[in-house]
Order: structure tokens, then sequence, then C-alpha cells
């Protein structure tokens, strides 16, 4: 009698992927761009090796911005790359949206030396979203292991802090564990509850805010100006030498620096593809004005404006009201129009937390600033449920009627 073989062992799970060394790069060059965006992720653009790069390459993150890449990334035993943390040294606090003037000025005038320091961020650009990045396959202790390491190599370079802004919530417990205190702050940004049209997200606000934003609207429209949606190669080189016009003419007013080279928005360009969507408005074909958005899995990213015309309500219609059209006609779930911004509210951007971890070397200066950030805390908590209370949807005023504070 024949006696069958055993069946084959089930095959064995893959081993995680686990962590052997730590060091810094000088660039993204140094990377694959296929390896970086496999750690990053296809959910957001700014952290992809094509944009980071593009800010690099184009000379926008440099010595000369005070933005000097050194990034942390983390290999396994076989040198794959299955961690990092988009890492810069900073010879002052500009074109990071998480400001510690504050604290520089106090650390100065005791003594210390507060510059350099590292930023985990993506420069210029208050988007919310990892900064620890992980590979899929690497094991779970890696986040952790990036954050610790980064308190090391803080050390190792003897610089005096570390501060990981607009960081998103998975990171917070890895960044928590290692040691950093937490920073609250705040930031405007619509969410789509299933709109078919544009009419549908007004018809969910308030009366008065919907007459208000078809009054906004209708005057854009009559005013002349030709306005368009471009994605991609629609964008051409004549576009970006008019928006890289108006970005300067931008920071000249508000009396800011211009980090970004025209050479950025080439490279951005064609490293990013379809991921550009380019707001215009031309009159008798001439660029007048435009807005910048990033495109990711399912978020409008707002970005950069400007305009050389004065058109009232030009600003709303291309940064705000185009970009919920773009949204709900591609059925994504976010628009995010960057920072600051409290009449965003009015037009249906409620305010939601961003977050930001701070580790500093000297005793004595950490021991103020967490006392600092407790009080802050509590009074940026308060300030963001008041403004949450006081959104423009039609519910939210229902209850505030029902509540005695409408009349």
């Amino acid at each position: 009698m024949l006696i069958p073989p055993p069946p084959p062992s089930p095959p064995s799970a893959p081993q995680p992927l686990r962590a052997a060394r730590f060091h810094t790069i000088e660039g993204l060059g140094a990377i694959a761009p296929a390896d970086w965006d496999a750690i990053a992720g296809p959910d957001n653009p700014f952290l992809s090796h094509g944009f980071l790069s593009a800010l690099e390459d184009s000379g926008s993150a440099s010595p000369r911005s005070g933005w000097l890449p050194r990034h942390l990334v983390a290999e396994s035993a076989d040198g794959k790359l299955i961690g990092a943390i988009p890492l810069y040294v900073k010879g002052n606090s500009w074109g990071e949206y998480v400001f510690d003037h504050s604290w520089a000025d106090a650390f100065e005038r005791a003594g210390g030396a507060y510059y350099p320091k590292l930023q985990a961020a993506v420069p210029f650009t208050p988007v919310p979203g990892p900064r620890l990045l992980v590979h899929p396959e690497a094991a779970a202790e890696t986040r952790e292991g990036l954050a610790t390491a980064l308190i090391e190599i803080t050390r190792r370079l003897g610089v005096s802090s570390v501060h990981a802004t607009f960081i998103d919530e998975a990171d917070r417990e890895a960044f928590a564990k290692a040691g950093y205190a937490e920073r609250l702050g705040f930031q405007f940004h619509w969410h789509n509850r299933g709109y078919g049209s544009f009419d549908d997200f007004l018809n969910d606000l308030a009366s008065r805010k919907r007459k208000a934003i078809r009054k906004e609207r209708q005057s854009v429209a009559e005013s002349g100006l030709i306005l368009k949606t471009l994605v991609g190669e629609e964008i051409t080189p004549a576009h970006w030498d008019a928006f890289h016009r108006f970005y300067l003419a931008t920071v000249d007013r508000k009396w800011g620096s211009a980090y970004l080279t025209r050479k950025f928005f080439d490279q951005m360009a064609q490293r990013l593809g379809d991921k550009i969507v380019l707001v215009v408005a031309e009159d008798r074909g001439k660029l007048v004005a435009a807005a910048l958005n990033l495109l990711g899995s399912d978020t409008l990213y707002g970005r950069n404006w400007g305009a050389t015309v004065d058109v009232p309500f030009l600003h709303f219609e291309l940064c705000y009201y185009r970009a919920l059209d773009f949204a709900i006609e591609r059925g994504l779930s976010r628009v995010e129009a960057g920072a600051q911004g409290e009449h965003k509210l009015q037009r249906g951007y409620l305010p939601r937390p961003t977050y930001s971890m701070h580790w500093i070397a000297n005793e004595g200066l950490r021991a103020a600033v967490d006392d600092f950030l407790v009080h802050e805390r509590a009074h940026v908590t308060a300030v963001i449920d008041e403004m949450a209370e006081e959104g423009p949807f039609r519910q939210q005023q229902e209850t505030r009627r029902e509540q005695g504070r409408v009349p």
C-alpha cells in the first residue's frame, strides 16, 4: 500500500525588515527615487522624491536659504532603505510656519546658541504628513527607532535642538515615547461630505454664508477674466514664467523671502506631472493671476498664489472655490488650504489640529519650553473648539440658535 507524501508546509511569513544602521545623507541625490518613494508612500506629494529633490536641485532648499539637507536614513542589514526622515540643518527659523523665534531669543539672551538646529520637515510647506517615513515591510519598532536616532544625531552634531513639524497622528506616539514635547496648532481644512456639486456644498451652509459665497463668485464671473484649471502637461513654461512673477510680487508685498527659484517650478512639474494643478486667470489672453495646488491620493493641497491685478474676491475664487470644484468633481475627501486665514472658516474650511514635536538638549531651556507648551496647548484647544462651534454650516447655526447664541 502506497502512503501519500505529507502535504507541503505552508510558506513561512516573511520576516519584517529591521534597522541595522542609522546615518545621514547630504541630499536626495544619494537615494534612488523608487527607493525613497517606497517609504514615503503615494498619499502626500510633498514627501515624494520628486518634490524634495526639486527643492534641492533647484537651489531652493540650500544653505543660501538656510536649509542644509541632512536626511536621516535607516537601512537593513543588507543595505535596503527601510526608513527615513526629511531633515535639514537650520541657521534660522524662516520658512517653517511653526514659530520658535521667542525660544531662540530667550536662549541667546541667557548666553546659549540656539542655531544651528535640526528641522524634520518639508521646506516652506506647512502641510501635515508623516515625518517618520517607514517601509511597509519594516518592523514595527522602526518608527520609534528613527525618532530616537534623531536625538542621537542632534547630540552628535552638537546642535541645540530638533523640531519635527506638521507631523501626522501615527508619528505622535513614536515621538512622545522618545521623549519629545508636543506643540499644538491648527489649520483650516475642507471636508467633502459626499457632495455631488458645488451647489450641494452651498446648500449645506447657513443661508447668509451661502448667499455671500454666491455673490463673491458672481462678482468674479462678471469681471471679464477667463478662469481655467490646468493639470500636468496642460501647464506650459509660459505659465510657470508668469507664476514665478506672481510669487515674487506676493513675497515683496508681504516682506518675506523668495525661497523658490524659477528653476524649481520646471523641475517640480517634470517630476510630479499630473499631481500639479494650476488655476489661472487670464485677461485678454494674458495671465494675471494663478493658484498652485498639488494633488494627493485623496486630498488637494493649496500652496502658493499671486496676481498682478486687484479684482475683488479673485483670491477666494482661485484658491478656495475652484479648489472645491476640482475636489468635488474628482471625488476627493479633503482640501487643505495651507496655514493661517480665519476668513477660510466662513467659506467651509473648519479648524483642524496640527502637531509638532520638539526635543531640546539644554535642560533649562527644555523645561521652560515644556511649561510654555502646556499652557499654549490649553489655549489653542479652546480656540479650536470655539471656532468649530462658530462654523458656517446650517446644523451649527441651528445648534447655536437652540442655545440662544444666534438671534
